[in-house]
């Protein structure tokens, strides 16, 4: 069984714990999330545990309650279960919205230290979809490393634009194509993965998330299956977020597949995403430019040079219109001021198309 110290326990963590802990309460680390229990290392073993119920009324949101990756604060319990009292406080969460409208943000991963993106070489490579997570890291605060599987599906000239491609959508970022099926890459990712480290390894269903995971582990720990022919897309095999130690001493959070992305609360982090663009936006003529009719505009000017990629922008602005509804449903005063204004052009339409039929 890890140590607490082969699990990223430092100094640090150590003070957040020392202000928190009660009389007889000792450090873990969340590694798996069940229905009603976590699994949680500490004290050298792994042991099932209940969240406190003071935990659980305290909590104005799931965002507070312990998630994958969480160090926490336990006290001995009933029948040999110990019990979360606290969450120590977080160096990092990945946040995603929800798919459940106004259901607030959810929390995927806790205290990742790099968030490793698997997007498939086969129908599953998507470019927006990258940039997401790209989005997603930066929000976060973490880095990213984009990992492309199923490298063994691809000639080298396709191997070679998707590579391009993913280096334009992650500027400065790690791109490592890989294949479990003929160990192409596996060598080059071990060595990526850094002891005491966290990995949060992220990606759609059917990604080959859980093969790469058995890959590295060196044994069939995680489930797999197929992807569906008739259109490629991927089933469910994973159906938990787990935290595994590797031989390297990485630790690896693999994932269940994710159907949508959607960034909350990125901030100005996608302004760090699309660093790219945000520079060639410094030069636009007007401050305020929207890159749309402008004239001098920069960025403009490099997508019609073929410097910059036309869905990049495009992508950017779907980000920041998500991030402003966001903003809108967390401000209700937003919300209202939003409301009306639709209610005004809907009813300012309706009086022309009623003059038109006069």
């Amino acid at each position: 069984m890890p140590t607490l110290e082969d699990l990223g326990w430092d100094q640090h963590l150590e003070e957040s714990f020392s202000s928190l802990a009660p009389r007889g309460g000792v450090p873990g680390r969340v590694g798996a999330v069940h229905r009603e229990r976590l699994s949680v290392f500490f004290d050298g073993q792994e042991a099932l545990a209940s969240v406190g119920g003071r935990l659980t009324h305290a909590a104005t949101s799931r965002e507070e309650l312990p998630v994958v990756g969480d160090w926490v604060v336990l006290s001995p319990g009933g029948g040999g279960h110990p019990v979360v009292e606290a969450v120590l406080p977080r160096r990092s969460v990945l946040l995603r919205r929800s798919a459940v409208e106004r259901a607030g943000p959810q929390p995927l991963v806790a205290n990742a230290d790099v968030l490793a993106a698997a997007v498939g070489l086969d129908a599953d490579f998507n470019v927006r979809r990258l940039e997401r997570y790209v989005g997603l890291a930066a929000a976060s605060g973490i880095g990213i490393a984009i990992i492309l599987t199923k490298a063994d599906l691809v000639d080298a000239a396709e191997l070679s634009r998707s590579l391009a491609s993913a280096h334009a959508a992650a500027p400065g970022s790690v791109v490592l194509p890989v294949s479990a099926a003929d160990g192409t890459g596996l060598e080059a990712l071990d060595a990526l993965l850094e002891p005491r480290r966290t990995y949060a390894l992220l990606g759609s269903s059917g990604v080959g998330k859980s093969t790469l995971v058995n890959a590295l582990l060196g044994e069939d720990r995680q489930g797999t299956a197929a992807v569906r022919a008739r259109d490629g897309r991927g089933c469910h095999a994973t159906t938990r977020r787990e935290l595994f130690l590797l031989s390297s001493g990485a630790l690896l959070v693999d994932t269940p597949g994710l159907r949508e992305l959607g960034l909350w609360d990125a901030g100005g982090a996608l302004d760090g995403a699309f660093s790219d663009v945000a520079a060639l936006a410094a030069e636009c003529r007007f401050r305020d430019c929207r890159h749309e009719t402008e004239p001098g505009c920069a960025v403009r000017m490099a997508v019609a040079a073929g410097r910059l990629e036309a869905g990049r922008i495009a992508n950017l602005e779907k980000l920041r219109r998500e991030e402003a509804h966001l903003a809108r449903r967390a401000d209700p005063r937003k919300a209202r001021e939003e409301k009306e204004r639709w209610r005004r052009l809907t009813s300012d339409a309706w009086e022309r198309s009623r003059g038109k039929r006069r």
